[in-house]
């Protein structure tokens, strides 16, 4: 991997059209690009995830206010990992009809307004709808950021990685933290409370609109910036033709790596959807108070800030991610373990442990950037690895659920967790290792 401090590749040839006369001689896109690049993935990054944690502060004022059902309610919890399966997939024909950024752009207004109808939705099924308008933009742009990062940042992987995985933990945490006191100081009304959310996603779709009428933000890569995967050879195509050999899915699904990357990051996001709908009823039920409880859980959302920032540079610059893969499994064993033995004597203990053990999150999608040699590869790599994952962890939570209203308490439900570790961790192993999909699935590149 090369040094983070690098510049992008100089001697690549670079294409020259009125679209991008504005590019230096060295063939590298304008500061303004890059810079208004980075600000579009921070602020789509921090709307990835209040669609989900805000609904969750206020799931019971929802339920009374739209007379909704408690299996409606349990299907509710459930729909996020299914839409972003279910839409996720339809991410690389969308980048490659339209290119990457205009269908973030696109993911961004979706959301803004799945986020602007749901709070006034006279029933249920309008409010499902909306929902499920704003997931589907979260799904596309999930998939395709660590596709943007590939291609406007190839030498800094690790380092923009990590800065928007950090973003999205914030917004993540900041949604679950600000959802219920925002709502108390706008005169109580869940409808309002939801409703601020759509003001921030609407600031994510600003940047969005000038990228993607700049060359380079295409399916084929940043033309701009005159950067090419190694092995390729320059091309001169117009603003939407350029085309790197693409990646099958069919040809994925004989990869070992892409395999283990998507049971990684099923089995990783079974984990914080669990953590996120279940610890603090966890700490309740062991006599921790409703207000400690829900500080708690917001410990461990933070802990993902930092650390979304400094594992992905780490893991930029190891040959194997391995290592970390297993350090973060003996956290998750500990926390787990902890909540088992003593839930409430040693309650921020497991929160810290539990809150490094999810930030196997920001890894995934590292190890995603590294697992394929060309950009075409990412668009792939990432939709099969998420859609896939999202498909692996949708049962997690409801099982969870299920055990214990059968079980009558913690003890099941928590060794289902810890057992789910040790899957995670072998996964993680295996799409760890110095290979790319390109070189199992015989794919040219």
């Amino acid at each position: 991997m090369p040094d983070e401090t690098q510049t992008l590749n100089p001697a690549a040839t670079a294409v020259r059209t009125s679209a991008d006369s504005s590019a230096s001689p060295a063939g590298k896109p304008p500061a303004w690009v890059l810079r208004l690049v980075l600000a579009g993935l921070v602020l789509a990054a921090l709307n990835l995830r209040p669609a989900i944690t805000s609904l969750g502060a206020l799931l019971e004022e929802v339920q009374n206010g739209l007379h909704m059902s408690g299996s409606v309610a349990g299907v509710l919890t459930s729909v996020p990992p299914l839409c972003f399966a279910a839409f996720g997939l339809a991410a690389p024909r969308l980048a490659r009809r339209f290119g990457p950024a205009a269908v973030v752009c696109a993911g961004m207004v979706a959301i803004t307004a799945g986020l602007a109808v749901r709070p006034f939705a006279g029933g249920t099924a309008t409010f499902l709808a909306a929902s499920a308008l704003a997931l589907m933009g979260i799904a596309v742009s999930n998939v395709l950021m660590p596709v943007i990062v590939k291609r406007w940042f190839p030498d800094r992987l690790g380092s923009v990685t990590g800065l928007y995985s950090m973003a999205l933990s914030l917004g993540t945490a900041v949604a679950a933290a600000a959802t219920v006191p925002m709502t108390q100081a706008l005169g109580g009304s869940w409808r309002t409370g939801l409703a601020v959310w759509a003001a921030l996603a609407a600031t994510a779709v600003l940047p969005w609109i000038p990228l993607f009428r700049v060359r380079g933000t295409d399916a084929s890569g940043p033309t701009v910036t005159g950067t090419r995967a190694p092995g390729t050879t320059p091309q001169a195509p117009g603003p939407r033709t350029a085309r790197t050999p693409q990646a099958p899915a069919a040809r994925i699904a004989r990869s070992r790596t892409a395999w283990a990357l998507a049971c990684f990051f099923g089995l990783q996001a079974t984990g914080a959807y669990i953590t996120m709908g279940w610890m603090p009823q966890i700490f309740r039920d062991a006599g921790v108070p409703a207000g400690t409880a829900g500080v708690l859980l917001a410990v461990t959302m933070v802990m993902g800030v930092p650390l979304a920032f400094v594992i992905p540079r780490l893991a930029a610059r190891l040959r194997t991610q391995g290592p970390i893969v297993l350090a973060l499994g003996l956290c998750g064993l500990t926390g787990y373990t902890g909540l088992f033995l003593a839930p409430a004597a040693g309650a921020w203990a497991w929160a810290l442990l539990l809150g490094i053990s999810n930030c196997a999150f920001p890894l995934a999608l590292t190890m995603i950037g590294m697992r394929s040699r060309t950009g075409a590869g990412v668009v792939r790599l990432s939709a099969f690895a998420q859609s896939t994952g999202y498909l692996i962890s949708i049962p997690g939570p409801l099982l969870v659920g299920v055990l214990y209203q059968h079980s009558g308490g913690w003890d099941l439900p928590l060794a289902l967790m810890a057992g789910l570790i040790v899957p995670q961790v072998a996964a993680g192993v295996l799409a760890g290792r110095d290979r790319t999909i390109e070189d199992e699935a015989g794919m040219r590149h």
